[in-house]
């Protein structure tokens, strides 16, 4: 077995990516023909676009494999402002549903915000009260709500977050691994092999799907991800879901070139 056979992902890309100039159906139409099998749709409360979105998908031939959840930054779990939980669970609910009607096996929940009036303990309790009240629903929809690694001043290493996940003793709340974003923190290959089989979906990003010249009085920039060492990681874990990419938008050519250096990863080139 070749090494690139050890690792069938599924390519995928955020919706934000695709040219908002173009149709519903024609930007799920060049995500397919862009190389991406799947999409990543975000939190749509009106039910005739939720539907219209359902059909644009389906008549391109993509799946829409995960909804990323709108209402947790503006409107956090970890909150002390009972209207505010309110809201971020209405939103969540949304996603449930939403993930539901497209098929999608997954919501991306960013479940709580540090910062001045929030301490550490009470993100930690508050985010998982609210999200055990709701993991009810998740079961009864079948949807996985998957926890992100985000610039939120939370969960801040990978014993941290194993223990966050396990708490909850779900098949239903699982970790949603942001390669990218694990930067800061550590090492991405680490949180991989510490995560294991909570990991259910990865987005990517890092220098090397940057398009932008630097300019020549810059100083050297050093590749911050070892991607053959996240592919070993990857394999050791036996992952075998999604890839999706999350970056900035682009036209045709500029999807065809992200798609292309994904393809370099996976493939371990």
């Amino acid at each position: 077995m070749t090494q690139a056979a050890q690792l069938p992902l599924r390519k995928g890309v955020v919706f934000g990516m695709l040219p908002r100039s173009l149709s519903l159906p024609d930007r799920f139409r060049l995500a397919r023909e862009t190389g991406f099998e799947q999409v990543e749709c975000y939190t749509t409360p009106d039910p005739g676009e939720a539907e219209q979105i359902k059909k644009a998908a389906q008549g391109a031939g993509v799946r829409i494999h995960s909804v990323m959840n709108q209402a947790h930054w503006k409107f956090p779990l970890s909150s002390s402002d009972p209207k505010v939980v309110a809201e971020s669970m209405k939103g969540l609910e949304t996603s449930l549903h939403n993930a539901q009607l497209w098929g999608a096996d997954t919501v991306l929940l960013v479940v709580a915000v540090v910062n001045p009036q929030t301490r550490y303990q009470d993100a930690w309790t508050r985010s998982q009260k609210q999200i055990r009240s709701i993991l009810p629903l998740a079961a009864k929809l079948k949807v996985i709500i998957a926890v992100e690694n985000v610039g939120n001043k939370f969960l801040l290493s990978p014993l941290e977050f194993a223990s966050y996940v396990d708490q909850f003793k779900s098949r239903w709340l699982k970790a949603y691994f942001d390669i990218g974003n694990n930067l800061r923190l550590g090492y991405p290959q680490d949180w991989i092999r510490t995560l294991g089989k909570r990991i259910v979906k990865l987005h990517f990003k890092g220098s090397i799907f940057q398009t932008t010249p630097r300019p020549a009085a810059a100083p050297p920039q050093q590749e911050e991800i070892d991607w053959k060492e996240v592919r070993q990681a990857l394999i050791q874990i036996g992952y075998r879901g999604s890839a999706t990419l999350e970056l900035g938008g682009g036209d045709e050519a500029y999807l065809r070139e992200m798609s292309r250096r994904l393809d370099t990863i996976l493939a371990g080139a």
